[in-house]
């Protein structure tokens, strides 16, 4: 086949697509066509959204994964797809819909199937599971609560500079219905693990991300156990959840495009 000349990047919560800027210009210059589009009702961008983050309130998972579907089926050939957080499980939420020539979940929220959540991970998303009033809010975390679940391998000072360019407030439907999907006999994180036909998917964890820790990425990763289409994992150790941005993003960058490229169909 010919090789994929498109990427489309998905962001997750309490960031935008502007979180992708560095891999926008990277893999610009490498000679792709580069697609960060946002999540629906997240267009205004992070002053915008920061003033008035009321689009956000309970936008959920279904609607997202269908923008990105439409966005998706428009193009001329099938993309590389990645998503960092909450877009690695709209990713492999895509790839279950027959899309993408290959998929990377990167520092992937976990899917329908997946148990294990490690004290980290519960303490990261407890601003807003905490409280079930949050359900259709859009939730912001404070610089505090960001340094954790996002960069605790960063300074206070560096991770302050992160939150102020990219932090938004989140969409706390999205997240509530990943808190509970093994409860949810519609869940629309559910995923055909077992779907034979999908295109290529890889999973990189980052071995000090609290909010996602690589444990849960490695029982996703399980989950495709019984498929025979090709499902890979790696871990960069000492990197966080904000390894998108974090110093040495380029090493991650370099390592899912080499194998998107590598394994597309």
């Amino acid at each position: 086949m010919t090789a994929p000349d498109t990427i489309v990047l998905i962001h997750g919560l309490w960031m935008t697509p502007l979180s992708w800027e560095h891999w926008v210009e990277h893999y610009t210059r490498a000679g792709y066509r580069v697609l960060a589009p946002s999540w629906p009702g997240l267009e205004g961008g992070v002053d915008a959204l920061r003033r008035d983050p009321s689009p956000l309130a309970g936008l959920g998972v279904g609607e997202v994964a269908d923008h990105y579907e439409r966005i998706i089926a428009d193009l001329d050939t099938r993309p590389i797809i990645m998503g960092h957080s909450f877009g690695g499980a709209l990713t492999q939420i895509l790839l279950g819909r027959g899309l993408g020539a290959a998929g990377v979940a990167i520092n992937s929220g976990q899917v329908k199937g997946v148990y294990r959540l490690p004290f980290t991970q519960l303490k990261a998303a407890s601003p807003v599971l905490g409280n079930p009033a949050n359900r259709n809010k859009a939730v912001p975390l404070t610089p505090e609560q960001f340094h954790y679940a996002f960069t605790n391998t960063l300074t206070a000072e560096q991770s302050r500079q992160v939150y102020d360019r990219y932090h938004v407030p989140a969409a706390a439907r999205a997240l509530f219905q990943g808190a509970f999907a093994n409860l949810d006999a519609t869940s629309p994180l559910a995923v055909d693990v077992r779907r034979d036909d999908r295109a290529p998917l890889l999973f990189v964890a980052g071995g000090a991300d609290h909010i996602v820790p690589a444990s849960v990425n490695r029982a996703n990763h399980r989950l495709y156990r019984h498929s025979s289409a090709i499902t890979d994992y790696q871990e960069f150790p000492g990197r966080s959840h904000y390894t998108v941005g974090q110093d040495g993003w380029q090493q991650v960058a370099d390592y899912a495009l080499a194998w998107a490229v590598r394994n597309a169909r």
